[in-house]
């Protein structure tokens, strides 16, 4: 019986993509580089804001990341700013974490944004008190696709990793979830498609949030 549902973030429980986009481009901006489309950045987004960084710049041209340290410096002050910039969450999300909670399952939040914004960003969608855990990139443990942060959580909430399910959108979620051994849920509302949740071996695949409450 599963006890605990561990949320990715960005692309499974909020539409971030117009945020993540806005921050970056002013980035690249500030630097001297082109804007990249919006659209862009579901593949660049997933795996934290270096290699989001570093993607942005090598398709805007600086394939050698020459700029990299400017824009990073750059990117984090306009997260800071705007990291709720035009951010909703996904329609069905409030009320499968509503049904969750009513029926007693632990829900948790693993991002690879840092965790500063993510407490920012996960409490003005949800409110203080929605999660049990919530648990961005820092310094203390290694960023996914390692398990390292759902092995942590999995602790936190006191059950097994064999009691927990591990949702998100792209490859980078589904290996940590394998990888810590949890059953994985991929969705199909966010950055990346159908495809990409099947080569990386989703051991069930979602196209609405409610569908998530036939596992328990």
């Amino acid at each position: 019986m599963y006890k605990a549902c561990i949320f990715d973030l960005d692309g499974t429980l909020a539409d971030s993509l117009e945020s993540l986009a806005y921050c970056t481009n002013l980035a690249l901006k500030e630097v001297g580089l082109e804007p990249n489309p919006v659209y862009m950045y579901k593949k660049f987004a997933g795996d934290g804001a270096k290699v989001m960084i570093q993607r942005s710049l090598a398709a805007a041209g600086d394939t050698e990341f020459k700029l990299f340290e400017r824009a990073k410096a750059v990117h984090k002050k306009m997260y800071e700013k705007f990291s709720m910039y035009k951010v909703k969450a996904f329609d069905g999300i409030d009320e499968l974490l509503k049904r969750l909670k009513s029926d007693g399952v632990f829900i948790a939040v693993l991002t690879n944004k840092p965790h500063n914004r993510a407490i920012d960003v996960v409490t003005s969608l949800f409110g203080e008190n929605c999660f049990d855990v919530i648990l961005g990139q820092s310094d203390e443990f290694e960023r996914k696709p390692s398990p390292e942060g759902a092995l942590i959580i999995a602790k936190k909430l006191g059950v097994r990793v064999s009691e927990c399910v591990y949702i998100g959108d792209t490859n980078t979620d589904m290996r940590t979830g394998k990888s810590a051994g949890m059953f994985t849920v991929g969705v199909t509302w966010g950055f990346r498609d159908r495809q990409e949740l099947i080569d990386n071996n989703a051991d069930c695949i979602v196209d609405m949030p409610l569908e998530i409450l036939e596992l328990f």
